[in-house]
């Protein structure tokens, strides 16, 4: 014998299902993301949008996972990792060092977006070349936005992003 569904409510209903669209959503822009890394010159490991999308496409109300913040963020930690190493050169002291500018920046430039803490942190323990910023950092971050404003804009039916810059 089935059990009976269990009561729930509209909101939180509403709420079930719109964390189930962001889950869906994100497992899809995974697929993708690991589908262009095959593809692409740079490995899957060194492609910093996991927890970006995460945050995105799980809590687009979010100051961090507007696009201002999310694009602006990863670009500019990206260009802080960069010009550390640069004028360092790789090893461990050099990344802590730009993961925490990379901080300063992005307070700074108003684009907090806390998952891009990683980006100097792979191009300084990695020693990427500059070319990383455009690509995949740059065209990542833009095509992660532009999925992320299609899914929630035709599956979830939420108004996202609340600004574009």
């Amino acid at each position: 014998m089935p059990l009976p569904p269990l009561p729930v409510s509209k909101p939180e209903r509403r709420t079930l299902l719109a964390m189930l669209a962001g889950a869906a959503g994100g497992g899809v822009a995974i697929a993708l993301m690991e589908l262009f890394a095959a593809f692409g010159s740079f490995p899957l490991f060194a492609v910093p949008f996991a927890t970006s999308i995460v945050l995105v496409m799980g809590s687009p109300e979010a100051e961090p996972a507007q696009p201002r913040a999310l694009i602006g963020g990863h670009l500019v930690s990206t260009l802080v990792g960069l010009l550390v190493l640069a004028i360092t050169g790789p090893g461990p002291w050099a990344a802590a060092l730009a993961v925490g500018l990379s901080i300063v920046a992005m307070q700074l430039t108003r684009t907090f977006h806390p998952p891009a803490g990683i980006d100097p942190l792979l191009v300084v323990a990695n020693g990427l070349p500059w070319t990383y910023l455009v690509a995949p950092v740059g065209a990542g971050a833009v095509l992660l936005a532009l999925f992320a404003w299609g899914w929630h804009l035709t599956v979830r039916r939420y108004d996202w992003p609340h600004r574009w810059w």
